[in-house]
């Protein structure tokens, strides 16, 4: 028989700390009030640019 009633959700699992980065930057303090930067990682060079919108693109 049916009663309505359905079995309690299962709480979520507490995130795994260990590969969330500890640090953080602020990313006014990495463009220095310029709107684009470059990044190089592997010897491959990337664009990071603040959009109109406040958003963030990174372009290889």
């Amino acid at each position: 028989m049916h009663t309505g009633r359905r079995s309690p959700s299962p709480t979520a699992a507490p995130a795994d700390t260990a590969s969330q980065p500890e640090d953080s930057v602020e990313s006014s303090d990495l463009f220095k009030g310029r709107r684009e930067l470059i990044i190089r990682h592997n010897q491959e060079r990337y664009v990071l640019r603040i959009t109109r919108q406040g958003k963030l693109i990174l372009n290889k």
